[in-house]
């Protein structure tokens, strides 16, 4: 395992203070990986979030470019990223938040295969794509590999937040993601409030950093619902529906 340098007890001394939060736990996440899909609003904060916490490497998979309606909500991009590809200009403002840290770039779509190959090179999933068909592809690849997911949405005023980590007795997305119904809007259709994007997706990298460090409670079976326009957090408890063709077949 590779160990903290001075400069950096120092940099995340703030982290390691924290009760139950340790140097070993400081050194834990410096030797994990994350692969991030979707590097757009919640990716832009999930991503700078765990990389200036001190996770050791990150993949971030997006394929499109940035464009000026992604400015004003996905926060590594600025006027000069205009036309650059996501990734590559993501990659560019993390490396400066946190130059220790290696950072690989895909700017593809994936097939099952090859999605299912990075899953198992890497130690966390964080879902931050935005429409249901992606979400639902990289849960069935989670669950194949029993990878841990950190799923996160928003639109509108609204934010959701689930863990799955595919134990026996646990839910996957899809017991989740079948109580919706088939019609689904997208932020480009229903739109979406900018600093809510930036909300959910640092709570993202706070539930990965519990789950690649044990500490903590994370929201395994459990789902956390934002309401900002009233500022309401709920949390319902999530099972696994007998029914689900993912986590039930055969």
């Amino acid at each position: 395992m590779q160990q903290l340098t001075d400069k950096q007890l120092l940099r995340y001394d703030r982290q390691i203070t924290l009760k139950g939060f340790d140097i070993d736990k400081q050194e834990r996440l410096q030797n994990q990986s994350a692969l991030i899909i979707g590097v757009g609003g919640l990716g832009c904060s999930a991503s700078l979030f765990l990389a200036s916490a001190g996770i050791g490497s990150l993949t971030l998979v997006d394929f499109d470019k940035v464009s000026e309606s992604n400015l004003s909500r996905q926060i590594l991009y600025t006027e000069q990223s205009l036309k650059h590809k996501k990734v590559l200009a993501a990659k560019q403002r993390l490396t400066q938040h946190n130059p220790d840290m290696l950072i690989n770039t895909i700017d593809q779509r994936l097939d099952d295969k090859s999605l299912t190959a990075q899953i198992k090179q890497h130690t966390i999933v964080i879902d931050c794509s935005d429409n249901i068909q992606t979400r639902e592809q990289i849960n069935r690849c989670c669950y194949q590999v029993k990878k841990p997911l950190i799923s996160g949405a928003a639109i509108r005023m609204e934010g959701l937040l689930s863990v799955f980590t595919y134990q026996d007795d646990a839910p996957c997305y899809h017991c989740l993601s079948m109580l919706f119904g088939q019609e689904q809007l997208t932020c480009v259709e229903a739109g979406v409030m900018s600093p809510l994007v930036g909300m959910m997706g640092s709570l993202q990298a706070i539930e990965a950093i519990k789950v690649l460090t044990s500490y903590g409670k994370p929201l395994i079976s459990r789902l956390l619902m934002v309401d900002v326009m009233t500022m309401q957090f709920n949390e319902i408890g999530l099972t696994k529906l007998p029914n689900c063709p993912v986590c039930h077949a055969k």
